[in-house]
């Protein structure tokens, strides 16, 4: 269990994608600690093995990059938190719940991070975990040193006024059924855990995540976003589904906020019988009491 000393409602607020960092070796303790939390997450909420580890950065490290325009330019980086995860029903979503914990802490420790998805499961990253067969590698972080204070108060300032454009509780939330809408007012203590997740970062800003309250239950659905296709041509591939990672966020930013709040519960998949609204809109996991 990884340990925060703020509130983790304070530490997602506090979370921004750094793109720029001083050019200097993250501390000693601050690796320390991002080390031993790394090595501590063994298995997903869902149970799927997983493997995480601090490298330092290296010229072929930042050649991996190269490729991902979308994310803009990371520059000065001198770490990267990558991870590897085998074959398992809901293995990325486990991912991106482990993933998501570091980026918490990293944050926590007062560091700069920023998610790169994609794939890098044939990259040097690949190499220095020691990726083996059947692995594949969705994200990594890249992390360091913010290289400007002022710069990073400003785009956390500029993450805080986009979250009020991000999608509003009646299209992520719903009461009993799709198509019936949860306020903050009636989700009660549920609102902050919530909340959380709809500050959760997604690819691309996409955040294709829904959740339908049941009674005590909560169940969580991935709406499909055009053009960021899943299937069996991925894994072949060793591609990452990168909206099921996003997923995995969601649901690490859910558990950390309810389990601060001591409001109990446990992951498990058993879909319910709700209608779906349309044909992408898929099931994904359910928090129950």
């Amino acid at each position: 269990m990884i340990i925060y000393t703020q509130p983790i409602v304070e530490i997602i607020r506090q979370r921004f994608s750094c793109r720029t960092y001083a050019q200097r070796p993250i501390g000693a303790e601050q690796r320390r600690r991002l080390q031993e939390a790394a090595e501590s997450l063994r298995a997903g909420p869902l149970g799927t093995p997983l493997r995480f580890t601090l490298v330092a950065a290296t010229e072929e490290d930042g050649s991996a990059l190269k490729g991902l325009g979308t994310y803009g330019f990371i520059r000065g980086a001198t770490g990267f938190l990558v991870g590897a995860v085998g074959e398992g029903l809901r293995n990325q979503e486990d991912y991106g719940y482990g993933l998501e914990q570091l980026v918490l802490l990293a944050t926590d420790l007062g560091l700069g991070t920023c998610w790169l998805g994609g794939s890098f499961t044939r990259s040097s990253f690949a190499q220095t975990i020691g990726a083996q067969r059947g692995e594949i590698l969705p994200a990594v972080i890249s992390t360091g040193l913010i290289e400007d204070a002022q710069a990073a108060r400003k785009a956390l300032v500029r993450q805080q006024v986009g979250a009020d454009r991000r999608l509003p509780w009646e299209n992520l939330f719903f009461d009993e059924r799709f198509g019936a809408p949860l306020a903050a007012t009636a989700a009660g203590a549920w609102a902050t855990p919530l909340e959380m997740l709809r500050l959760g970062p997604s690819a691309s800003n996409k955040q294709p995540w829904r959740v339908v309250r049941a009674g005590d239950a909560w169940h969580f659905y991935l709406q499909r976003t055009p053009g960021y296709p899943g299937g069996l041509g991925r894994l072949v591939l060793g591609i990452a589904d990168i909206q099921r990672v996003d997923m995995g966020i969601a649901m690490c930013h859910f558990a950390l906020a309810a389990g601060e709040l001591g409001l109990g519960g446990r992951w498990g998949v058993q879909e319910p019988a709700l209608d779906k609204p349309d044909a992408l809109t898929e099931y994904t996991v359910s928090w129950t009491k």
